[in-house]
Formats: structure tokens, C-alpha cells, sequence
């Protein structure tokens, strides 16, 4: 009996190690990058792969849409990815599940995220890309006519007989649905779980009444949607940040400065119209993260 316990504990312990030890190390000279599973997040792993393709002699590796910002971290501190794209208010918020005061400044946000990633994680949070996807509460513009609404704020004694569209995530973030509502001191209607790239139509269709879109979806403009806007500013910002294992950056030494070369390169409208490149033109990720990185003249 003891025998086989020595043996199953010599069998057990290196897994073992190796599960503990998988975010701690990295592979020198290779890379995986991953995002959510949507247009803007398609892209933006796609840019980063291209970019590093061309600029360094990494090998990378592309895992286009693995889940949601939980999934996605928790793969990080695990090793199974090595970086991707994340937005600043989503990481103070949902993952480090800090208080957000309305009107703490983008820079604060950021800055006390990226402390707490290295503290907390050993994830390092680079300099911003340029570019913000913050919560756009929209409405087809007859919507907002009948209503008589332009802040959120006006819908407190109409949401009632509203419904609403959203994806999943947001009724369980603390920065989505109930946190919204008790601000805002009302309640929708109806609730409906929709898909990012379905809720648009659902809105322009009357299947919902308003949606809860992103400031960088081309389809906001598609559909002539009105904005309500965030009054109460309950919403914090989204600034747009590769995020990546502090091992990898420790196993290939200038690749951060590689990195945040990438700072400040990409405005909203250019987000935009990249998405737009994929949702209404139907182009490839990859070939429209290609196509930007060349005209701006950071991939040959």
C-alpha cells in the first residue's frame, strides 16, 4: 500500500509543479495572443500579431476569441496566453472588483489598474494604444423623439416599458445592468441576452428599444442611432491596453519597448473604421490588421 502511495505521489507532483509553475515561466522567443470574441477583439490580436511578426523574430501564435475578460485572465496567470487587449474601466472593475467614483480621470484608472495587475497577477499592463470603447446606451432616433430623451437620466418613469438588449455579460458586471439601473434609479421592461454583433439589428428592427452599444461600432452610424448620454457618468473609462505576462516580458528582453511603440497609434475613428472594415465589408481580421499596421507605416 505504501508503495503505490510513493508511486501516485511521484506521478501526481510533477503535474503538479507544472500547473504552478506555467504563469510564472515563458518560452523565450514565442508568443500567444488571444482577445474576446468579437469584431474590435478579432482585430486587435490580429494587429498585434502582425506587428510583432514584422518587427522581432518571435514566433506567435494567434487564439482568435477565447471568452470573456474572466476567462481570458485567468488564461493569462495560468500561461496558456501570453497577452491581449484589455479596456481600463473593465479591469478596475470587473477583475480587480475596485469602487469607481464618477469622474476619476482615465489616467487614474489606468494607473491604479496597471498596479494592481503587477501586484496582484504579475500582468503588466503596456501603454495605451489611443483609442477608448466605452458603453454607448443607444436608441433608434424616432425612439429618442417619442421619448423625449437625450441622458439616461430621462428615462427614469419610461425604462418600465422599455426592453432592453445586452449581451449576457452585462447583467452580471458591476459595471452593467444593476449598478446601472440603481444609479439611474429605474428599471427596464424586459430584459433580452443578445449578441454584440446581433444587438445592433435588433434595435434598428424594434426587436429591443435600446441596447447597450460600444462607442467604436460602426454600426451606431449604420443605423443612425441617438446616444443617450451617461449624465450621471456611471460608466468609467475604457482605454484600450495590451495586457501581457510580466515572464514573457523578463524571457525577451526589449520587446516592451517594442510593444509601446504601438502607444498612441490608433484613434477611435480608426477603431472604428476597422471594425467597419469587418462588419460591414465583411473583410478578414488579419487582412484589415495588416492593411492599418502598412499604411501607418509600422509593418513593411
Amino acid at each position: 500500500m505504501k508503495k503505490c502511495f510513493i508511486l501516485l505521489f511521484c506521478l501526481i507532483l510533477p503535474l503538479s509543479l507544472t500547473s504552478c509553475s506555467n504563469g510564472e515561466e515563458a518560452e523565450k522567443g514565442e508568443i500567444v495572443i488571444s482577445g474576446k470574441d468579437w469584431t474590435e477583439q478579432w482585430i486587435l490580436a490580429h494587429l498585434l500579431a502582425e506587428y510583432l511578426k514584422a518587427n522581432t523574430d518571435l514566433k506567435v501564435r494567434v487564439r482568435e476569441g477565447l471568452g470573456t475578460e474572466a476567462i481570458l485572465t485567468e488564461a493569462l496567470k495560468s500561461g496558456d496566453i501570453d497577452m491581449y487587449v484589455e479596456y481600463t474601466g473593465t479591469g478596475y472593475l470587473a477583475i480587480l472588483k475596485q469602487t469607481y467614483q464618477p469622474g476619476m480621470s482615465p489616467k487614474t484608472i489606468y494607473e491604479r489598474t496597471k498596479q494592481g495587475y503587477e501586484k496582484n497577477f504579475r500582468l503588466i499592463w503596456l501603454k495605451p494604444l489611443g483609442f477608448y470603447n466605452n458603453y454607448a446606451m443607444s436608441v433608434r432616433k424616432e425612439t429618442a423623439k417619442k421619448l423625449g430623451v437625450t441622458k439616461l437620466s430621462e428615462l427614469k418613469g419610461k425604462a418600465s416599458s422599455l426592453t432592453m438588449g445586452a449581451p449576457s455579460v452585462f447583467y452580471e458586471r458591476t459595471d452593467g445592468y444593476n449598478g446601472m439601473t440603481k444609479t439611474y434609479g429605474f428599471s427596464f421592461g424586459k430584459k433580452l441576452s443578445l449578441d454584440e454583433d446581433l444587438m445592433y439589428e435588433a434595435v434598428n428592427n424594434g426587436d429591443v428599444d435600446i441596447i447597450t452599444g460600444f462607442s467604436t461600432d460602426p454600426r451606431i452610424k449604420q443605423y443612425d442611432l441617438a446616444v443617450l448620454e451617461d449624465d450621471k457618468k456611471f460608466f468609467p473609462p475604457y482605454d484600450a491596453v495590451p495586457v501581457i505576462r510580466e515572464a514573457v516580458l523578463k524571457a525577451n528582453p526589449g520587446l516592451k519597448e517594442k510593444l509601446n511603440a504601438l502607444a498612441g497609434k490608433i484613434s477611435t475613428d480608426e477603431m472604428m473604421a476597422m471594425n467597419a472594415e469587418v462588419n460591414l465589408k465583411k473583410k478578414r481580421p488579419q487582412e484589415v490588421a495588416r492593411s492599418f499596421l502598412k499604411k501607418k507605416g509600422l509593418i513593411p
